[in-house]
């Protein structure tokens, strides 16, 4: 029942009208009422919120893949996963393309790292801080810890409000307005609490991976004082973190100085080859992500470093100048003729350029010189496809195939093996890798769509029309959750 009415019952029950003053006061009460009881929901909504976000934050955003980011990131991993007592196999680095910097977990042993979290770092040892403290977040259950905290704090402020709407209706508006906000407040603060203690928790147990792993702290202190500056700049108060969800770094900062400084491993140097790979990779992101002048700007031609080269290599290709990132291509080549990733993007950049025989070459010694790694396959049978030469599409099918047995999340590889399919009039088998490429990519109604049609066409009983019925049923019931939802 809404306040206005609670208040005019009131008035019945009592049998006198309300003076003016008093009826002003009440109405006065009663606005303020329904506006902190909106206010309220919002910010009840927002805890409920955060919880969803610290299970689910991934599904609205855009998930960056690239073999050589991927195989960096894993080995910059490596050591600090098994020194949280994890294992590597089940703990992926995932590149998000969102500029702002940040990291996170959601629920999974899956790190999120924002494309603009690896172009702020200054060097390799930075981000393996971030890294360290995220499986802290892993190790140490935090996923778990904060639903549950956050539910907690849901229903704090849920009896405080209904609490509070007793009091307005027992004629004691301004004290049920004092409990709600008091309730709402105590809930946030609890919330808040909760998740600053395991903010610095990770923290610690960051520290403690790092030192196991023989890592310096030094990138970790380094990136804290790179996000105090941030904070200085955006004018963030430093008396307490009271009202945040996270420590303020500078707090962060003095834990723990005195943590690293007295570690053996706080002196040790960074590998200068991984720190060479990391310098290489955030260059092609930032070739990738950044507008082309913001590229040119950072990385002008004057700079003849292998990641500047690199960064221009893909910022001359976006730019639609094929013959200018051509050339920054070669130049890599003519250094390093066997790397696999130099030659990835020569073969990529001759074949988004309407030049697919040409790619051919070089994409299939990145094949054979990554083991088939998946990534590369997938552009590699694209190739093979848009040559348009029919004696091509059983290699592309054996390629193809073969990436997506290796790695079944590469939308783009399956899409390749339904157009090879589709080529040779396989429609049920198209139809198969359509649904696999949709389930990937979230839309559960044509992934319904198409394995219900590949399931008419395959042998009942065989594996692919036991897949196709797997991805029938989930994607069904996605669609019929999202049907309730609206």
């Amino acid at each position: 029942m809404p306040c206005s009415s609670l208040a005019g019952h009131h008035a019945a029950m009592t049998g006198m009208p309300f003076s003016p003053v008093t009826q002003a006061a009440m109405h006065q009460t009663t606005r303020r009422c329904s506006s902190l009881i909106s206010t309220l929901a919002a910010r009840l909504l927002a805890i409920c919120a955060v919880c969803v976000l610290a299970v689910q934050p991934v599904s609205a955003q855009s998930i960056l893949r690239d073999a050589e980011t991927e195989a960096l990131l894993a080995d910059m991993s490596h050591d600090l996963i098994l020194a949280a007592g994890l294992l590597p196999s089940n703990v992926n680095v995932v590149v998000i393309n969102d500029r702002s910097i940040n990291a996170f977990v959601a629920g999974t042993q899956d790190v999120y790292i924002h494309s603009g979290l690896i172009e702020a770092a200054g060097n390799v040892n930075e981000v393996q801080g971030v890294i360290a403290h995220e499986i802290g977040h892993i190790a140490l259950g935090h996923s778990i810890t904060r639903s549950e905290s956050a539910s907690k704090a849901s229903k704090i402020t849920i009896l405080s409000l209904l609490l509070g709407i007793a009091a307005v209706a027992a004629g004691a508006g301004e004290a049920g307005l004092g409990i709600m906000g008091a309730g709402q407040q105590a809930a946030l603060g609890k919330f808040l609490a909760h998740t600053r203690g395991e903010e610095a928790g990770a923290d610690v147990a960051g520290a403690k991976y790092l030192s196991k792993a023989g890592l310096t702290g030094k990138g970790s202190l380094n990136f804290f004082k790179r996000l105090q500056n941030l904070e200085f700049r955006l004018a963030i108060p430093q008396e307490d973190s009271y009202n945040r969800s996270h420590p303020l770094s500078g707090e962060r900062i003095t834990l723990l100085q005195e943590i690293y400084e007295n570690d053996p491993a706080f002196n040790a140097r960074i590998d200068p080859a991984l720190e060479a790979r990391f310098q290489r990779v955030k260059a092609k992101l930032v070739g990738y992500v950044a507008d082309p002048p913001e590229t040119l700007r950072d990385y002008p031609e004057t700079d003849q470093s292998v990641p500047a080269r690199y960064a221009r290599a893909y910022a001359w290709h976006k730019s639609a100048y094929p013959e200018k990132a051509l050339a920054e291509a070669r130049s890599l080549l003519a250094e390093a003729p066997d790397d696999p990733y130099f030659l990835e993007i020569y073969g990529q950049i001759l074949l988004e350029s309407g030049r697919p025989q040409e790619a051919l070459a070089p994409l299939q010694k990145a094949v054979a010189s990554t083991n088939a790694q998946s990534l590369i396959a997938g552009v590699y049978g694209h190739a093979l496809i848009a040559s348009e030469d029919p004696a091509n599409l059983p290699e592309a099918e054996r390629v193809l195939k073969a990436a997506v047995a290796r790695d079944a999340e590469n939308p783009f590889a399956w899409y390749q093996l339904g157009v090879v399919y589709a080529n040779r009039g396989d429609t049920p088998r198209a139809a198969l890798a359509s649904a696999e490429r949709y389930v990937l990519q979230g839309n559960a109604p044509l992934a319904l769509r198409s394995a219900e049609e590949a399931m008419l066409g395959l042998p009942q009983g065989s594996a692919d029309f036991i897949r196709a019925q797997d991805i029938a049923i989930l994607a069904r019931d996605a669609v019929e959750r999202q049907s309730r939802r609206r």
